[in-house]
């Protein structure tokens, strides 16, 4: 198994004034003060090198054991019927599955061979947005987030969200997603996911886990709000 080592420049800031917005999936594992790092815990695996022995492991063990989980087989019938149903099955909240699989993204590297609950939504989901992303004429794309808690980072800091994380390309999106921590991202990894989720009009773009990026910017209003901008290095 292969951890992504492509750096993605990125400028991270907060402005008390801006209209961003992201769905709330974004803000789940935010808890009012967040110093982000390089997620060191996260499941951030790509599958480079190994996709093909992984595949089979998905479909031959780890669904077939993953549909015990209520959640995970419960998401999966409701989405049976969608051109993805990875991105289906994780967007559209029957049951709101993206809460539970996320935390456990973020905290559960070292209990991914024994306790992890979800081999089969983090390979089918990685390997969506690596099809999605191959598609796209685009190279990368400039997304938003906004949260309602304060998130710091030292500039020229690498990072990983460590986890799948929503933005927007909408920067106008609902304020009430929050303000107090704003970002701009240019991800070249994420993708977008208009076509397959239930909430067209958020302009949704995931990013996946193991996305670097370097803080080159951070900025602090005078309410003490912060602005994050990440864009792609060379």
């Amino acid at each position: 198994m292969w951890r992504d080592t492509i750096l993605t420049i990125a400028v991270l800031y907060v402005f008390h004034t801006w209209t961003l917005g992201v769905d709330s999936k974004m803000v789940k594992w935010f808890l009012n003060l967040i110093y982000l790092d390089m997620a060191p815990d996260s499941v951030d695996d790509m599958y480079k090198g190994c996709f093909g022995e992984m595949n089979d492991k998905v479909l031959k063990k780890y669904i077939p054991e993953e549909f015990k989980h209520n959640s995970f087989k419960d998401s999966w019938k409701w989405a049976n019927n969608c051109a993805n149903s990875a991105i289906c099955a994780y967007t559209a909240g029957h049951p709101e599955i993206y809460i539970e699989f996320n935390k456990a993204v973020r905290t559960n590297k070292t209990d991914y061979s024994s306790s992890f609950k979800f081999h089969s939504l983090h390979f089918l989901l990685t390997d969506a947005l690596r099809l999605l992303k191959n598609n796209r004429k685009e190279d990368c794309i400039t997304s938003y987030i906004r949260t309602k808690d304060k998130i710091f980072a030292k500039v020229n800091q690498n990072i990983q969200f460590g986890m799948f994380t929503s933005s927007s390309t909408n920067r106008e999106i609902n304020e009430m997603f929050g303000a107090n921590s704003c970002f701009v991202i240019k991800t070249c990894f994420g993708a977008d996911l208009n076509s397959y989720s239930k909430w067209p009009e958020e302009l949704e773009v995931l990013i996946p886990p193991y996305e670097v990026f370097n803080v080159t910017e951070s900025i602090a209003t005078k309410s003490d709000n912060q602005m994050h901008t990440l864009p792609r290095q060379g």
